[in-house]
């Protein structure tokens, strides 16, 4: 174990800080509020070396380490966001960032880009970079990898079309046309792209196969919103409708595409399967794909499904490779009591890059060498919290006021019992459409180790408990969701387990727009609300998606779907703006990043501007160059320090 593990370990240490002593007294904000030390991860198809994406003091950075050798070679990113790392062959590596640029509306727009790394630290160009038009995406995925002796990167790039409209994607305009998706090839020697396929005005998508040809095209109707799967069986031929989907959000159903069966993978009825594209027949797959929560895990060197994940509470998996399962289990015999995520392997199945977190344990990164039977650790997540003494978090479950059955998490403070009578912060996440995970939550436990019991509802309209679960959310933003909140202080507060008088609540996104509503349209409920880029006034919200998105898109729709329609009396009695004079007895905090381009910032600004009319005591607290997601360690760690400060006044532990 001595050369992996010393070699791998040392280097890890060395630029991502893992730390080594005991903590006495409950960590400050900063160790909670950090960008992970480890935010992504890769190993290299040959398994000789891993690519780390990371931060530090000095910002996000991309480290190369070579498994038996002690360099590690480190490229500082900049002032900019870390999204991803992967490689390209066994010579480059691509980090996916993210920038803020301004200039194409008032508020600026979010643009990620794919940057060119050698494996000895050095930048070499971006994807597309020369392709005037294709620098106008928002973003631009990765399609695949090409497996020749050259690979190459397939992206999205654009071309310009004959229409009278732009698309909305692009955050630009022309008024003598427009522009189309379109399948390159990218060299990542030079960044440099040939055009492989064209879009249409429908096109959203495409997936490859190991020699990068496109074998699935994926469509969204620009006038009925409806999905679409084509495909073109053997890699030849025209298109062929292979899937129609509904709506937009059927989307959601399609997993993916092997090339070793030359089939897509659906699950639009409760059940995955394998659907030719040669003939549409269909295979079902594996025996526990009735679960509404399926995630399909591919071997990317394969492009084969390898297993799927279910599960409520934690995620568990089915493995349809026995030999992938395999090293799976030996990591989760060896970290069991934790949950471990394969993030990567080695072509030839030897060495696996696994990441291993829980609750109250924060994400930790190891590799796993079969042949040595080896498991070597890489990297901690957050290293200043090292030996920490974290909360308890279980799972449980409670009757909404109609009997639907609520689920949630409930953490405890270190050391705290069931019959403490504590107080309480509820959570809800953001979205709406998404559920909170099994895993570290940094927001959570600093809570908690501050004296907090913290409540995670997973409220109707939350993804991965039922379509009929998540359409219970449709039209009740103000309503039913709210409640289900609230049914689960009450259920916590007949247990004895929390002192129903000292209730909070705190929430980002969606959740921010919940804190917002307890405060206004649930007046009364909570002793304090605090939102982290919240919507306060739908109607305001949906016009400006509007213009971001268009009017009549697809996205646009889906959210009027979720909001109940659009009439000015739905949204104005949905809106804590509209509704602000209610919050006379709630104190209320708002933290917003000035950059994000999600809930744009003058609805903080509004709700702020209306507060102090009515004169009602609140704080806006506005985030210097930080977007929708908090991804810079200082305002993170701002964030945490207002939200305690805010917290000990509104809500003392004692």
């Amino acid at each position: 174990m001595a050369s992996v593990r010393g070699v791998v370990w040392a280097a890890a240490a060395a630029v991502f800080g893992v730390a080594a002593g005991a903590q006495a007294a409950p960590p400050p904000a900063s160790a909670f509020g950090r960008v992970p030390a480890v935010l992504d991860a890769e190993i290299s198809p040959s398994g000789s070396r891993i690519a780390l994406l990371g931060s530090t003091a000095e910002g996000p950075m991309v480290s190369i380490a070579t498994i038996d050798q002690p360099q590690l070679p480190t490229l500082k990113l900049g002032d900019i966001e870390g999204v991803g790392v992967g490689w390209v062959g066994d010579d480059y590596i691509l980090a996916r960032i993210a920038f803020w640029e301004e200039g194409y509306s008032k508020s600026g727009y979010r643009f990620e880009r794919n940057v060119v790394i050698t494996p000895e630290g050095r930048a070499v160009t971006r994807l597309l970079e020369s392709d005037t038009l294709s620098r106008a995406l928002l973003e631009q995925p990765i399609f695949g990898i090409t497996s020749d002796s050259k690979p190459q990167a397939m992206v999205l790039g654009l071309i310009e079309g004959s229409g009278a409209s732009a698309r909305m994607d692009t955050r630009m305009k022309r008024k003598e046309g427009d522009f189309l998706f379109s399948l390159w090839r990218a060299d990542p020697a030079t960044g440099k792209g040939a055009l492989v396929e064209r879009g249409d005005y429908d096109t959203v998508s495409w997936s490859v196969d190991r020699a990068g040809r496109p074998r699935v095209r994926l469509d969204v109707d620009q006038l009925t919103h409806r999905f679409s799967v084509f495909g073109k069986a053997g890699g030849a031929g025209p298109w062929k409708p292979v899937w129609m989907g509904g709506s937009f959000k059927s989307r959601r159903h399609y997993y993916g595409y092997s090339e070793a069966t030359d089939s897509i993978y659906l699950n639009p009825t409760g059940t995955l399967v394998a659907r030719r594209l040669a003939d549409g027949a269909e295979t079902v797959v594996g025996q526990t794909s009735m679960q509404p929560s399926l995630n399909v895990v591919w071997d990317s060197h394969r492009d084969a499904p390898v297993g799927l994940s279910t599960g409520e509470e934690r995620p568990s998996i089915e493995w349809l490779d026995s030999e992938i399962g395999a090293a799976h289990g030996v990591l989760a015999r060896a970290f069991k009591g934790r949950d471990v995520f394969l993030w990567s392997w080695s072509k030839d199945r030897n060495r696996y890059l696994a990441r291993v977190t829980s609750p109250s344990s924060p994400g930790a990164w190891y590799l796993y060498d079969r042949a040595r039977k080896e498991i070597s650790p890489v990297g901690e997540e957050y290293p200043e919290l090292k030996d920490t003494p974290f909360g308890t978090t279980r799972w449980l479950t409670y009757p909404a006021g109609d009997g639907l059955t609520i689920r949630a998490y409930l953490t405890l403070p270190p050391g705290a019992t069931n019959a403490a009578k504590l107080p309480l912060v509820v959570l809800p996440h953001g979205g709406p459409t998404v559920r909170d995970a099994f895993g570290f939550n940094y927001i959570v436990q600093f809570l908690a180790t501050r004296g907090y019991a913290v409540l995670q509802p997973q409220f109707r309209g939350s993804w991965g408990f039922g379509q009929a679960f998540e359409d219970a959310g449709k039209g009740e933003w103000g309503g039913k969701m709210q409640t289900d909140l609230l049914d689960g202080v009450a259920a916590l507060a007949r247990s004895g387990e929390i002192d129903s008088g000292r209730v909070c609540i705190v929430g980002m996104g969606f959740g921010g727009y919940a804190a917002l509503a307890g405060a206004t349209l649930k007046a009364g409920s909570y002793r304090c609300a605090a939102a982290i880029g919240g919507i306060a006034d739908l109607g305001t919200f949906l016009l400006e998606s509007s213009r971001v998105y268009g009017r009549d898109g697809a996205t646009i729709e889906e959210l009027r779907e979720e909001i109940g329609g659009a009439t000015r009396a739905k949204l104005e009695a949905q809106s804590p703006l509209r509704n602000a004079a209610a919050a006379a007895r709630t104190p209320i905090l708002m933290i917003h990043g000035e950059r994000d381009t999600l809930v744009p910032i003058e609805q903080s600004e509004l709700m702020s501007a209306r507060l102090k009319d009515l004169n009602i005591p609140h704080e806006l607290v506005i985030l210097e160059n930080e977007n929708h997601y908090l991804t810079r360690s200082a305002t993170r760690t701002q964030t945490l320090e207002v939200l305690e400060r805010f917290l000990a006044k509104n809500l003392p532990v004692n």
